[in-house]
């Protein structure tokens, strides 16, 4: 197992550019009105949801290239903490009950990116000249 920590940065940089870009399409769908369902209308949002979209619009895009990568993922995770407590948990306190599983793997999905980082494939590793924060390193262990 040992021969797959190799590719433990680079998998994970393309789920961060997955993760990022499939959020990035929630706010795109919510604010400009893309991705659609033929036929749908587009219904006018409130503030909560507009700040929303707002929020999964650029923090999508931010979190998919890593450039200012930890602040936008604390920010997504803690709006979708939010949106899973005020949308679904009402609902039930399990998220298989309630609808919320999407909601609750964001949440996790970009707490893990914070305490994580950007990894070597980002557009803060090339400001930083090509290094990626300390933090964002695996050590390997030689056992």
């Amino acid at each position: 197992m040992k021969s797959l920590s190799r590719f433990a940065d680079p998998v994970y940089c393309i789920m961060r550019l997955i993760v990022g870009l499939l959020f990035f399409c929630h706010g795109a769908q919510k604010v400009l009105g893309w991705f659609a369902k033929p036929g749908q209308t587009r219904e006018p949002l409130d503030l909560m949801m507009t700040v929303g979209g707002w929020i999964e619009l650029a923090g999508g895009l931010l979190i998919a290239i890593g450039l200012l990568t930890r602040p936008a993922a604390f920010l997504a995770s803690g709006m979708m903490a939010v949106a899973y407590f005020m949308a679904h948990a009402s609902g039930s306190l399990f998220p298989i009950v309630n609808r919320g599983e999407l909601a609750v793997v964001y949440t996790w999905l970009f707490l893990f990116i914070f305490f994580y980082g950007p990894g070597r494939w980002s557009v803060d590793a090339m400001i930083r000249g090509g290094v990626a924060p300390e933090s964002s390193i695996p050590e390997s262990s030689s056992t």
